[in-house]
């Protein structure tokens, strides 16, 4: 992380010097706003403190050069003679917070800490934009991936809240990042938050921040992700895993455009939007009182179902040939090439991953077949070391099987939890998806059972 603090006062920069080096920063410094800018081409900085009253040029006279040079660079302004119409003139201009002298050690850290998360959700927006290219291309030639480029088409340049919902690993991030870039938020941060991966009981402070003192280990107040994403757009991934607190504040979010950071009592206002996805059917959600009615309403303004890999099987070429040359540019690897035989050996495959699946295998051909050709056998192969079986469609009885019912049962329970975990690596939140269960529940068959994943857990 490195910062650049341009002013004119020595005993300034050492101070901050000594703090943030402390931290782990990598500081560089600048006594006036050209060898500042000068300074800033060399070293690229992650942010910039930049004093307001500077020799010759002003601070807010260099801003917009620095904007220039790195667009989206989180800039602090700091003085101690600004008045309130020069902070509304330096956040007009773009800086991304203006900062009183005398400046005190916390709130510097804590302004560079959130201008460095909002500096990184602006990277990973340009990131995607980037890789999806001009129209944000959805790869596939089915009439069920027309209709959802359509959709998404009609859908980016409005405000509407979006509900995608499909299989693991059909692509509703890269849905959700699509309509970004073709809305009118596009300039603005893209943030993504994954609500199975966070803890339930961290997962408020996670999407609405917390204050110092909320709870124990909140050292310093933080902003959180629907801050991030103010201006632009906030992709919800697994809402369906959400608890009753965090669906309630969620849903009082939506309705009044506000949010209290957890242990806080002031209201924010925050222009988010809301792009949510879910593997789950959530009227069954609603049915069984695990999900808000409400709210369901509130998110599923309009719905985009994305197709799994099974329903559309003449996609697979095409997503072959992609993924093959996604590889090649981005990361530098000798792809195979993939005999008729080969595909139509892929084609035949029922894809339970979906997309992620399919391009996991082609990325594990080119790290151990680079530059070869590959046929049916050797797809067949790759598919049997990636841990897939074909699927059965239930549990097969034999005949002359001796053991009680409760056996059978646990065996059966046994062997679809263990092939769960092997589809989803070990991870146990990822297992619960595909099983369509809760972790905590998928937790204590697991203990019941005896089950322990690679990585120790049970």
């Amino acid at each position: 992380m490195r910062v650049l603090i341009i002013d004119d006062e020595g005993n300034l920069r050492r101070m901050l010097r000594a703090v943030l080096e402390s931290e782990g920063w990598a500081v560089e410094e600048a006594a006036d706003g050209r060898s500042g800018l000068a300074m800033a081409r060399e070293v690229r900085p992650e942010v910039v403190l930049l004093d307001l009253v500077l020799p010759g040029e002003s601070g807010l006279e260099i801003l917009p050069e620095l904007l220039d040079e790195t667009p989206g660079l989180p800039v602090v302004m700091m003085s101690g003679e600004a008045t309130l119409e020069d902070a509304v003139e330096a956040t007009r201009r773009g800086a991304f917070h203006f900062l009183e002298k005398p400046l005190t050690p916390e709130s510097v850290l804590i302004t560079l800490r959130n201008a460095l998360d909002v500096g990184r959700a602006r990277d990973l927006s340009r990131a995607l934009q980037d890789e999806m290219g001009p129209g944000a291309r959805l790869v596939g030639e089915s009439e069920a991936m027309d209709e959802v480029r359509a959709t998404i088409r009609k859908v980016a340049p409005t405000d509407a809240r979006v509900l995608i919902t499909g299989e693991s690993g059909t692509g509703k991030e890269l849905a959700a990042a699509a309509i970004h870039a073709l809305s009118g938020r596009r300039g603005g941060p893209f943030v993504r938050v994954n609500s199975a991966a966070i803890p339930r009981d961290l997962v408020e402070s996670e999407m609405f921040g917390h204050e110092r003192g909320a709870f124990t280990g909140a050292t310093e107040r933080r902003r959180g992700r629907f801050e991030l994403a103010h201006r632009g757009t906030l992709f919800l991934d697994e809402v369906g895993d959400l608890g009753a607190g965090a669906q309630a504040k969620l849903l009082r979010a939506l309705e009044s455009g506000t949010i209290q950071r957890v242990g806080g009592q002031t209201t924010l206002e925050v222009d988010v939007r809301l792009v949510a996805a879910t593997n789950r059917d959530l009227a069954l959600e609603v049915a069984a009182d695990r999900f808000r009615e409400d709210l369901l309403f509130r998110l599923e303004v309009v719905p985009i179902r994305m197709p799994s890999l099974r329903e559309r099987p003449q996609d697979v070429a095409p997503l072959v040939d992609h993924g093959l040359e996604r590889l090649r540019k981005q990361q530098g690897l000798v792809v195979p090439r993939v005999s008729e035989e080969g595909r139509a050996a892929l084609g035949a495959h029922t894809w339970p991953g979906n997309v992620r699946e399919l391009f996991n295998l082609l990325e594990r051909a080119a790290i151990l077949h680079p530059g070869a050709e590959l046929g049916a056998a050797e797809i067949r192969t790759l598919l049997l070391t990636g841990g897939r079986r074909p699927r059965a469609s239930g549990p097969e009885y034999r005949s002359g099987d001796a053991r009680p019912l409760a056996h059978r049962l646990e065996s059966y329970e046994r062997s679809q939890i263990e092939g769960a975990l092997r589809e989803a690596d070990g991870t146990v939140a990822e297992a619960a998806r595909i099983l369509q269960t809760d972790r905590a529940n998928l937790y204590r068959r697991m203990k019941r059972l005896g089950i322990r994943t690679s990585n120790g857990e049970n």
